[in-house]
Formats: structure tokens, sequence, C-alpha cells
């Protein structure tokens, strides 16, 4: 069994160092000189890989030991395409108890690139990597640190002083120059989605000009084989009907392959007013429907979607799923709009996020995406809270995070249900999901 193309992971000195840009600039880089690049996320996100979408042309695979597992996170790295796969890290390379950068290096065997904020330092830079080489040592992981990318530097004396500063066995990976066009906008949940707000063509292309790209390519390792690939169901004749536009805007690859692998999988735009087509099952995955609150009320898409769901229509819904299968949604500006009314809460959006964390959850009953008594990981990232009535119904007990009231998660109605947390499809919730169907 294959496991997936050559590749490394981008690990920085701590969140905010500039991984993301990074590793736009090295994937264009790369796919200027001819290779295909397969973007990969470590961590539990949907914003940064848009943007790995947007330069390198193919969907960004999500790489997390807590969502998936050791062998799930190899399988799913497994399906990458392309001549080099490029993963970039998240926070700081060490930080994080359930999936550090560090950890996904490691369960992978991949060689880690450091992002070395380089503004206000030269020999600096090379004591930094060095530290950062071996702390691995230090708390027992099997990580190398192969070298450097130096980030926000400049070139002739500067760069030179970096470079000099390397020990022979710690490779210049070349710069990122400081530019302002290379700043990502800020938005609740993280950045701006990839195609909202690319990075301009020239400043990439300006970045992918400072980095030794022969280097980074040579420096690519073939990563760990899994060692069970993923069990191959039989045919079903299972429709899924998949909100996907930018109110439904975040899934993993691995979720729309997981559900066309086993069922037929349809696309519709609630936003767009499109009916909800002959299905099954919907599901409504997360993104910004309060972005889109005012259009989701008038589409009628909703009010349809909550008869389907009364007369029996089982609907999965995530965070921003969860949100618009609620009665209302009250926008941080205090507006008000109807939802599909499917579950008895009512969902407000705040200044500030209300829950962030990998998350655990153990099923009081079976339900659509586990058995009673099954525990499933997922994350959760939100900024609304949901204020629910007394005699709702929840499907899950939180075993970690905060869920919807900080002690359970899952309101479930009729044959319906919707989370608060997101799920991978390595977690087995999906397969459960459509085996009730």
């Amino acid at each position: 069994m294959s496991g997936g193309p050559p590749g490394f992971v981008l690990g920085g000195t701590s969140s905010g160092v500039g991984k993301t840009v990074a590793t736009l600039a090295i994937a264009k880089a790369l796919e200027d000189a001819g290779y295909a690049v397969q973007p990969a996320k470590a961590g539990p996100d949907f914003i940064d890989p848009s943007h790995h979408e947007a330069v390198a042309g193919r969907p960004s695979r999500t790489l997390d030991l807590w969502l998936e597992g050791e062998d799930g996170l190899r399988r799913n790295y497994s399906r990458g395409e392309g001549d080099i796969c490029v993963v970039e890290g998240v926070m700081g390379l060490y930080d994080g108890d359930g999936s550090s950068t560090a950890m996904v290096a490691e369960t992978l065997e991949l060689p880690v690139v450091l992002v070395v904020d380089a503004k206000a330092g030269m020999e600096s830079v090379a004591a930094t990597a060095l530290g950062f080489r071996e702390y691995a040592d230090e708390i027992g992981r099997d990580v190398e640190v192969a070298g450097v990318v130096a980030q926000r530097a400049h070139g002739g004396r500067h760069e030179a002083g970096i470079h000099d500063a390397l020990p022979k066995d710690l490779e210049y990976f070349g710069r990122i120059p400081p530019n302002s066009d290379l700043e990502i906008p800020d938005r609740h949940l993280g950045l701006h989605m990839g195609e909202e707000a690319p990075l301009p063509e020239e400043a990439l292309s300006e970045a992918a000009e400072t980095l030794e790209i022969d280097r980074l390519a040579a420096a690519a390792s073939e990563a760990t084989v899994p060692d069970a690939p993923l069990e191959e169901s039989a045919d079903v004749a299972t429709r899924v009907a998949v909100a996907s536009d930018a109110a439904f805007c975040f899934r993993y690859p691995a979720t729309l392959e997981r559900f066309r692998d086993r069922a037929d999988v349809v696309t519709f735009s609630p936003v767009a007013g499109d009916p909800v087509p002959d299905c099954d099952g919907v599901y409504l995955p997360g993104g910004y429907p309060e972005l889109h609150a005012a259009g989701l009320e008038s589409s009628g898409t909703l009010e349809e979607l909550g008869r389907l769901a009364s007369e029996g229509l089982p609907v999965l819904g995530e965070c921003g799923g969860l949100m618009a299968m609620s009665r209302s949604l009250t926008t941080a500006d205090g507006d008000s709009h109807e939802m599909a009314a499917i579950l008895p809460a009512d969902v407000t959006m705040h200044d500030r996020y209300r829950a962030l964390d990998h998350v655990e959850l153990e099923a009081i009953d079976g339900t659509l995406t586990a058995d009673a008594g099954e525990r499933i990981r997922g994350h959760e990232f939100h900024y609304s809270s949901a204020d629910v009535d007394a005699d709702a119904r929840f499907a899950f007990e939180t075993v970690r995070g905060d869920g919807i009231d900080g002690d359970h998660d899952g309101l479930t109605e009729y044959d319906s249900l919707g989370t608060y947390t997101h799920v991978h499809a390595e977690s087995g919730a999906f397969d459960r999901f459509l085996e009730q169907l």
C-alpha cells in the first residue's frame, strides 16, 4: 500500500510566525518548478486549507491524531496525490496535548522545516533552530528538524548572517521577505477563506523566488505506510444531500470522500434557495450562517428542510449546521432571523469565541453518529451559544470539551442531530450516519 507522496512538515516556533504564508510561498515555488503539490494541514482547520487549495489546485488534507488516530492519520495522508506533500503545522511545533505538529511529523516520520521569525535576529535564528531540534530529545520525540525558513528576513547581510550561523547539519531553505501584502486579514473562527482573500499573486511570486526550492524538494521523505487500508464498503443505494455554499463551507475532503465511497452525493445551496434534493439524509457542515442569516431566512430552503425533518428525513448538522437547524439565529448586531426550527434552541452570536478545544463525546443512547455508550472524538471552535428548551434531548455527554451546555452536546429531535462538535471521517461517525439512512 502506498504511503502517499514524499513530504515535509512546516513547523513554527509559535502561532503567528507566518506558517501559512510560508506554506503558500513554498507551494507556489514548487508548482512553478514543475512539481505537483499536495497540501495538508496539521490540526482541525478549515480556513488555512482553503488557501492551500487556491494555490496548489487540490484539496488540502487534514492531519490530526486526536481526530483520526495514528493509522487513520496515515491513511488520510496516503490518499494524497502529487509529487510532494507540504504539511502546514499548527501553533508552535511542540504545542498541543491532543495532536501537536511534532506528533504529526513523528507519526508520519516526515522531516520538519522550522519557520522562524527573523525580523530582528540573525545568529539567534540558528540558536532557536538548535533549541527546537534538541528539545525533541529532551521530551523523547523522534522528530527531525532538518533546517529553517527565515520569515520576514531581508537579503544581503541579514540573510548571509542567518545562513552562516547555522550548523552544517541544519539546512538553510531560504527566506520570506517582509511584505505587508503577505498578510491574511483576521476573521472570527480564524482567517478569511482562500477564495475570498487570496494573497496578491505578485507578492506570493516574490516570496517564492527567495526560497531554496531544490533543497526543499530534496528534503521531502517518504511517509510511514498505514498498517491497514480503509475497509471497502458494499455498494449501497443511499443518497446524501450536502449543503455547500458560503454559509456551509467547513467540511473535510475526507468526509466527502467517505460519503462518495459509500453513497450517491448531491450538493445544494440553501443560500441560493435551492430546493432540498430528493435524498435519504442531509448533511449541514459548519461555516458562516450568521453572515448569510437574512438570505437563509428568506430563501425558503431551511423552511422546507424543517418540514422534511419533521416528516422523518434525517438531518445531521455540525456547528454552523446546528445553528441553521435551530429556531432562530441572532447575529452579533442583534438582528434575529428564523432558521429551520428542527431543534428546540435559539442561537446567539458573540464577539468572543465560546469554545475552542479537542472534544470527546459519549453517546447517551444510540444516535445518528454513534451507538449507545460509544465515544467519538472531534473538535469545537465557535462564537455562538445555544439557549435550549428545558425538555430538550441531548445525544451526548461531554467527556472533554464544552459542547452545548458544558456537560452535553448533540441536540436531537425527530431523526435529526445537531452538534457543536466537528468530526473527521476517520472517527467512524459518518459511517454510522450512512448506516442509519
